[in-house]
């Protein structure tokens, strides 16, 4: 298993004159939609913003959709939990990501995840990690499904007791799906996410932790 210090981005980052230069810690969390293949890209361009340190946790799902080899950043799955604690004195995995990061993005969010999440579930890293998450912080979430279940009640319920615990929502958008159907339901455009969380670091003015 990797160190618990994340590598250097295995590429130059980009300065960016919106976001203040200081140092960000983002934790990107991936779930088990489509959506997961923009992960590389997501990653990419976050990696642009001045002074971001990123790391992803993902689902065993997530993994279906996306190369690992393309993430230039630590990766964190259900298997790393287990591995790093061997006894009493061992750190919690699920908790060291909650203390390390400022702002935690969940991008796609898929229909399980977000039943999981609602409901306080918490059987894999993910979800421990955002069950144990610093109200005090942000998290953001990005829906992605299909629209058929998009568009089924629980959904619009489950949405609106993410939001109730303070978590702020990406809306999804109409598209046409990978499964061919068109509608709501789409994750929102990857620049969308990014300038969303360019704008929570200006207006939270989040502070370097040491």
């Amino acid at each position: 298993m990797e160190p618990f210090s994340p590598p250097e981005p295995g590429f130059p980052v980009e300065k960016s004159s919106s976001v203040p230069q200081k140092k960000y810690r983002v934790l990107v969390g991936v779930t088990g939609s489509v959506a997961a293949l923009k992960l590389p890209l997501l990653i990419a361009e976050l990696l642009k913003i001045t002074g971001l340190e990123v790391k992803v946790v993902t689902t065993e799902r997530a993994k279906h959709f996306y190369n690992a080899q393309e993430i230039p950043v630590t990766l964190y799955s259900d298997e790393d939990e287990w591995q790093l604690w061997k006894s009493r004195s061992d750190p919690v995995l699920h908790i060291e990501l909650r203390r390390w990061a400022d702002l935690m993005l969940v991008a796609p969010l898929d229909a399980n995840t977000l039943a999981k999440l609602a409901n306080g579930i918490c059987d894999n890293l993910l979800t421990c990690v955002i069950r144990a998450w610093d109200l005090s912080k942000p998290l953001l979430f990005c829906p992605a499904m299909n629209t058929a279940m998009w568009e089924h009640p629980i959904t619009a319920q489950q949405v609106e007791q993410l939001k109730g615990f303070g978590y702020t929502e990406i809306p999804c958008v109409v598209k046409k799906l990978v499964c061919g159907d068109e509608g709501q339901g789409a994750m929102a455009e990857v620049w969308t996410i990014v300038e969303s969380v360019k704008r929570i670091l200006e207006e939270r003015d989040l502070p370097t932790q040491s």
